[in-house]
């Protein structure tokens, strides 16, 4: 089968198309022939080496939209459609995953729409609803609006009836697929902070979502209401965030943090209603996830090439 390796950190030019034997199941694991998988903003972090490193070669890729080719002990047959998180890997003709990481596909879910789907919008519906837990009249700020993960939050937000949606944006130009996403108000990150404080007569956000971190923690906290949340769940800008405890304790305000690889790691069963839910927006019509292009397996330098741009709005496909 073919799989994309790196044997060394560095650019997309370290993405190497090979052929490689078939993985071999184990106990609760499947084997998934796969159709399509994502590309994903933790797979340049790991490609250069700033995340958790392991032994080369790897495989990079968090998850796939495929069909199981061997069930093995677990309650899936051969042909079930899914999407899965797979155990190392998902760039890749064939991948193994545990069955507590798989899920079954409605049958009028595309493989597409299914392969954007896992972990930015299973991610975005936690983060709001088991992070967060949001309600109606929270006015809500979520930094990287036009990014995956962002698309989504700003979708279901706005399914949720939020009382306002403030985005932020690295690029005005993104701004009006944001608002068709559902933002009422798009702004830059520069001048986030005046926007939101004039939005909310002063108040502030009643939650704040951030994936950025740097300087974007502290000017977070600048328009955070008290009895507020500040939800952290990535650091896109390689930069840690930092605040004082006084920023916190007097105005009765929280931090709170969430890793979707920790949840998937340790506590996988999480997962499933939140999967189930976003298929049934889905069914429903009532949220898309945009694809900006789809791929050839053999074209993923230039895959990651579009996604390190920031240029695109919606998800990057690889297709196997």
């Amino acid at each position: 089968m073919k799989a994309i390796r790196q044997y060394e950190f560095g650019d997309a030019g370290v993405l190497k198309c090979e052929e490689v034997p078939v993985p071999v199941i184990a106990q609760n694991e499947v084997l998934i022939k796969g159709a399509y998988t994502s590309i994903n903003y933790a797979d340049i972090k790991s490609r250069i080496g700033s995340k958790a490193k392991g032994a080369f070669p790897f495989t990079l890729g968090l998850d796939i939209a495929g069909f199981i080719e061997d069930g093995g002990n677990t309650r899936f047959k051969k042909g079930d459609r899914v999407i899965a998180f797979p155990d190392t890997g998902s760039y890749a003709e064939y991948v193994t995953a545990k069955e507590d990481l798989v899920f079954l596909l409605p049958d009028s879910i595309s493989m597409e729409q299914a392969a954007a789907m896992p972990t930015v919008s299973i991610l975005a519906y936690m983060l709001l609803h088991e992070v967060a837990h949001v309600v109606e009249s929270d006015v809500i700020v979520i930094h990287s609006a036009a990014g995956g993960v962002g698309t989504m939050l700003t979708q279901f937000a706005k399914l949720f009836g939020v009382r306002k949606i403030i985005a932020t944006v690295g690029d005005l130009k993104k701004a009006e697929h944001v608002r068709q996403m559902g933002a009422e108000v798009v702004c830059h990150y520069d001048d986030f902070v005046e926007t939101v404080l004039e939005e909310t007569e002063g108040k502030g956000a009643t939650v704040i979502f951030d994936s950025v971190a740097g300087d974007i923690t502290q000017k977070s906290l600048a328009c955070l209401a008290n009895y507020g949340t500040l939800v952290q769940f990535g650091n896109s800008s390689g930069l840690k965030g930092e605040f004082s405890t006084a920023d916190v304790h007097s105005s009765c305000r929280n931090i709170k943090g969430f890793s979707l690889g920790t949840t998937r790691k340790e506590n996988p069963k999480r997962l499933a209603p939140a999967a189930h839910k976003i298929f049934d927006y889905l069914l429903a019509g009532k949220v898309h996830i945009p694809i900006t292009e789809i791929f050839e397996l053999q074209d993923v330098q230039r895959a990651h090439q579009l996604m390190e741009g920031r240029t695109h709005q919606g998800k990057i496909l690889l297709k196997l």
